[in-house]
């Protein structure tokens, strides 16, 4: 293995870029295959009178493409035969779900050919945030974090390199010195809510089903002011164990098992939905457009967010950008 990297001293390449190369033919001739171990940066160094940065760089490239691993104490191992592999991006959701795997989906077809993603959750756990990171610093050419609703993430990620992370759907004010594609809850339920003034005056109550520790905070903000500026009387739950649906009630729901819940329990009490109980749901999904006739709902463009993502990550743009929202009323309300 000692001789699988060659340096031409005279050459017009950069040497780390002549070790990137011989590597890499080392692999596309079979000398090298996966899970073969390299030789270690010194011997590297020291049998081709390089500096130790030289071959630093050499391998960090080829890491952050994921074509090598590195394991503490034991040295750097090929991952991977396919070195065709451009960029090699981290992508951190709190949870996979039916419009999650919209915005994934549309990341990748947006990215193109020969870059590797590797996703992974942190089901709001910050522990598992904290974790997945810290085990990954060095090893992406991106990092596309979803922060959801966690406290302290801006100390956790500050821990990578800053120009190579991207914020995605919740932003924090802690955040807002990294580029991102994110939604203005706040604001986006407010309008939400508003386009469907007249249909949701013709119930008596709003109701909000929220939960602090998995949803933003911003889109309690946005429905308490919408209420108060068009005096809609409202309560604001967490469960709906154990309750009584009533007519003349309109459900603002936020997660799709509570809205199969819903719809469950107006059958159960031989309820008519949209005439003796409203629903609005958040998040669109195609299934949303069949269920009962189809669900209203107030949604950002997850197709639009990653395809703007990636346009971001291919182009190394910094931006803070606002996706899109809107209403879809459909026979629910």
């Amino acid at each position: 293995m000692m001789g699988i990297v060659t340096i031409i001293e005279k050459s017009g390449t950069p040497k780390y870029k002549q070790i990137i190369s011989s590597i890499e033919d080392a692999i596309v001739n079979g000398t090298l295959k996966k899970g073969d171990k390299l030789p270690s940066l010194n011997s590297i160094r020291n049998q081709h009178f390089l500096s130790r940065d030289t071959v630093l760089t050499a391998f960090n490239e080829l890491k952050t493409r994921g074509i090598i691993q590195s394991i503490v104490g034991k040295g750097y191992y090929v991952n991977t035969e396919d070195i065709e592999v451009n960029q090699k991006i981290f992508l951190l959701f709190d949870e996979l779900n039916s419009f999650k795997e919209d915005l994934y989906n549309s990341f990748l077809t947006g990215l193109g050919d020969n870059i590797q993603v590797d996703i992974f959750f942190h089901h709001f756990n910050f522990n598992i945030f904290s974790k997945l990171i810290n085990d990954n610093v060095g090893n992406y050419s991106s990092y596309v974090i979803m922060p959801a609703n966690l406290k302290g993430t801006e100390n956790i990620i500050d821990r990578l390199p800053k120009d190579k992370v991207y914020i995605l759907d919740q932003m924090h004010k802690e955040l807002l010195g990294y580029p991102s594609v994110h939604q203005n809850f706040k604001k986006d339920i407010y309008q939400g809510l508003k386009s469907g003034l007249k249909q949701i005056k013709n119930y008596q109550k709003a109701i909000l089903l929220y939960r602090e520790e998995h949803q933003p905070k911003g889109l309690l903000e946005g429905f308490n002011l919408f209420c108060s500026h068009y005096a809609i009387q409202n309560e604001t739950i967490n469960t709906l164990n154990n309750r009584v649906f009533s007519c003349g009630e309109l459900y603002i729901i936020l997660d799709d098992k509570n809205l199969i819940r819903v719809i469950k329990g107006l059958k159960e009490q031989h309820l008519i939905l949209a005439k003796d109980i409203g629903i609005i749901s958040y998040n669109e999904t195609l299934l949303k457009e069949i269920v009962e006739g189809g669900i209203t709902t107030i949604s950002t463009n997850f197709n639009l967010m990653g395809q703007r993502l990636a346009e971001m990550i291919l182009n190394n743009e910094f931006a803070q950008v606002e996706n899109p929202n809107g209403l879809i009323i459909r026979k629910s309300l």
